[in-house]
């Protein structure tokens, strides 16, 4: 496993990030096994995938729950990164993010509601410290908050070691330049794959300034794992809401995913490997973030941070790609 610097922090996170969302569940990802959840987590330590990605919204609560339940036998073994500003209590205030789940979730930054979220989230994880906090999505007009005021707070729970250290996800170059005016965030979270680049101007800023650029969704959501077919039905889930799944575009890209059985075999990889290694390769110090949920998946997923591509393999999957763009 790589491992690099957090931000201009002294924490190391590898290269390679498990992410939780799937293990809440609920609307977006149907009902999972629990215990093969925490098995999941279990088994990256093992592999040395020692930095989680959670969040309240995740499942409401649960997904903080079920790691909560496996870091406390090992806390000083893991990097622990959960998230803020997105609330569901009948008595929250905010603006309106999305119904799921049966509740309403809304977006809050303000100082009071930070602390708030952290207390419960402390709870639900049965620790007395955050590593990384987020902001999970930017405030928006009808109840914005200054980042100003979100940052003091990030900051003052950071004095009080409640954090370690902080970052923001969904976030813009201006915004991220705000934050930086305030604080010192040390590490970005955003949407980035062979797919989607529309991200990759605010990872090279992010590179320059010492700030780890983290992407999300690198396998768009399992498409690019090559294991989704024409027939693979996602109505209903997470899935859905991907261009990429419509049928004319699915259609393209497991096409595109043939053309790389070649250099899976010359690497001895899956396709979802050589993805991944194609992420972690393009830009200078890019942090993945991959779902999983049992753990195989987490195995698979472990093997693409072994791959050393070479150049003109990461420029001829990078071709392929740009002809779908």
């Amino acid at each position: 496993m790589q491992y690099m610097k957090l931000g201009k922090t002294g924490i190391l996170i590898p290269s390679l990030t498990l992410g939780t969302w799937a293990m809440g569940g609920g609307d977006s990802w149907g009902e999972g096994d629990d215990r093969l959840s925490e098995k999941t987590i279990e088994k990256a330590l093992e592999l040395g995938i020692n930095y989680l990605d959670t969040a309240p919204a995740y499942g409401n609560g649960k997904s903080e729950e079920i790691v909560g339940r496996v870091i406390k036998r090992k806390r000083n073994k893991y990097v622990l990164a959960t998230k803020c500003g997105l609330v569901w209590g009948p008595y929250d205030e905010g603006s309106v993010h999305k119904s799921r789940d049966g509740v309403t979730v809304r977006r809050n930054l303000s100082e009071k509601s930070i602390r708030v979220q952290v207390e419960q989230s402390l709870f639900r994880l049965q620790t007395d410290y955050i590593d990384v906090l987020l902001t999970h999505w930017p405030s928006v007009e009808s109840f914005d908050t200054p980042i100003e005021e979100t940052v003091f707070a990030l900051e003052q729970l950071k004095k009080e070691g409640k954090i370690r250290c902080y970052g923001a996800c969904n976030v813009d170059r201006k915004q991220i330049e705000e934050y930086q005016k305030y604080g010192s965030p040390s590490i970005i979270q955003k949407r980035f794959s062979l797919l989607n680049r529309e991200n990759e101007d605010l990872a090279l800023y992010c590179n320059k300034n010492d700030i780890v650029f983290q992407a999300y969704s690198p396998l768009e959501r399992g498409l690019l794992t090559g294991n989704v077919r024409q027939e693979t039905n996602v109505i209903g889930t997470a899935k859905e809401s991907i261009p990429w799944f419509h049928m004319e575009k699915r259609l393209q890209v497991i096409s595109m995913l043939e053309e790389l059985k070649d250099l899976c075999s010359s690497y001895q990889c899956t396709v979802g490997n050589l993805i991944l290694a194609w992420t972690m390769a393009y830009i200078p110090r890019m942090n993945v973030l991959c779902g999983a949920r049992k753990p195989e998946q987490v195995l698979e997923n472990s093997l693409s941070s072994s791959l050393i591509l070479k150049v003109e393999d990461i420029n001829y999957i990078d071709g392929l790609a740009r002809k779908l763009l």
